[in-house]
């Protein structure tokens, strides 16, 4: 079977990319610009030149192609806002896949994407999935929470570097996962018939708030954390300034994201029949826990390495000359 995976250069792109392949699918990417995504070439994918707001691409990047997984959204710092990637791009991929023939669809959505009508990207993720829903595709959407490797420039960067953590006033639990779990969830899907059709939420074991997390990453890295609490009426002001710029608008769209995480609605779900279905043990997936500490383990071993080679260095330099004879 060969599949297009869309949006491949991103956090979970690439992992459903290095999946599909090692369970030994022939991977097709959809790439805007082949040469930043050459590490995909050579794990084995092979690269076609093509973009989601560029309609007239997308028929020859589908030739030939059994399914497709979607995996592509708005990146804060792109020229092309939510709106154009995330809903025209996605309306024309949908009907380009359906022309060719192509049946199997697996398309990346949010958790409680229709309880937040006025947040511009949760929106768009509602009517996006309601849009497939009706395309006639055999379809499967999944419904992550929030991924734990954004956690990491969130909390354990700034936490190591002595550098402010930004938090709202009140966080929302979140059930964080691994996006090498949620790649295994949308590969899977392909082989499961009872996927077919239908919409799955994508949880981990448990909902962690901020304060939580940070109180694992201050335990992980030694160091205190620097908490700068920013008032959520300052950031609905700052993104209802920065829509009357054509440049700020996906900045404002993210700001304006930020009414979820404070909502106090807990981003969980039950996953018991999800991983019935998928046939997964939920042991296997990895906890925030785990993931967490791996990396503090590595990060904590690269800098004691580093200092090593610095007093090493130093060391030499305070070497005395021989004395002569």
């Amino acid at each position: 079977m060969e599949i297009l995976i869309v949006g491949a250069t991103g956090t979970l792109g690439r992992q459903v990319v290095r999946r599909a392949l090692d369970e030994g699918y022939e991977v097709r990417c959809l790439v805007r610009k082949p040469n930043k995504a050459t590490f995909l070439k050579e794990w084995g994918a092979t690269l076609v030149k093509g973009d989601l707001c560029q309609p007239k691409t997308l028929p020859k990047a589908l030739e030939g192609v059994d399914a497709v997984i979607d995996a592509a959204t708005a990146r804060p710092t792109d020229s092309l806002t939510v709106r154009q990637v995330d809903w025209e791009g996605k309306v024309s991929l949908i009907q380009a896949t359906k022309a060719a023939g192509v049946e199997r669809y697996i398309f990346f959505s949010i958790l409680n994407a229709e309880a937040f009508p006025n947040v511009p990207l949760m929106d768009i993720k509602r009517c996006t999935e309601q849009f497939l829903q009706e395309s006639g595709l055999n379809y499967t959407i999944l419904k992550p929470c929030g991924f734990m490797q954004g956690l990491i420039p969130q909390y354990a960067i700034p936490i190591l570097d002595e550098q402010a953590v930004w938090v709202t006033g009140e966080s929302t639990p979140i059930a964080y996962m691994d996006t090498l779990d949620i790649a295994k969830f949308a590969v899977r899907a392909l082989e499961v018939p009872e996927t077919e059709k239908r919409s799955f939420p994508l949880a981990g074991s448990y909902a962690w708030t901020a304060e939580e997390i940070i109180n694992i990453c201050e335990q992980l890295s030694g160091k205190d954390a620097k908490i700068s609490r920013i008032p959520m009426g300052l950031l609905r002001f700052l993104a209802r300034a920065m829509r009357f710029f054509e440049w700020t608008r996906n900045a404002s769209d993210r700001l304006i994201f930020a009414n979820v995480l404070v909502s106090g609605k807990p981003f969980d779900a039950d996953m018991k029949e999800v991983y019935d279905t998928f046939g997964f043990d939920p042991k296997e997936m990895t906890t925030l826990e785990s993931y967490l500490q791996d990396y503090f383990s590595r990060i904590m071993q690269k800098l004691k390495e580093i200092n090593y080679e610095k007093e090493k260095s130093k060391r030499k330099k305070k070497t005395p000359f021989k004395s002569q004879s």
